[in-house]
């Protein structure tokens, strides 16, 4: 089993703290209710992009990057992908 297999196939431990929600609320400009479904949403989109360094997953998808820790499952922070800044 691949990384991205094995961070799709443990979604429902997927998460994130209050800060967490509202700094990647910020970060994307979202204004969405339920932060870590729609983070779970870009993780499962056919399209994403998973990588795993460290103990960091890291989805690219849709023009952001969602970090997610490897071990808690926590999402840590999402933000817009910047093409120098943040290679993955």
């Amino acid at each position: 089993m691949d990384n991205s297999e094995i961070l799709i196939s443990n979604l429902d431990k997927v998460h994130t703290t209050e800060m967490g929600v509202n700094r990647i609320k910020r970060n994307l400009a979202l204004d969405e209710n339920d932060v870590v479904e729609w983070c779970k949403i870009k993780i499962k989109d056919k399209n994403s992009s998973i990588t795993r360094k460290g103990k960091n997953w890291y989805i690219n998808a849709d023009n952001c990057i969602i970090t997610v820790n490897a071990h808690s499952y926590t999402i840590i922070t999402a933000h817009l992908a910047d093409s120098d800044r943040n290679k993955v």
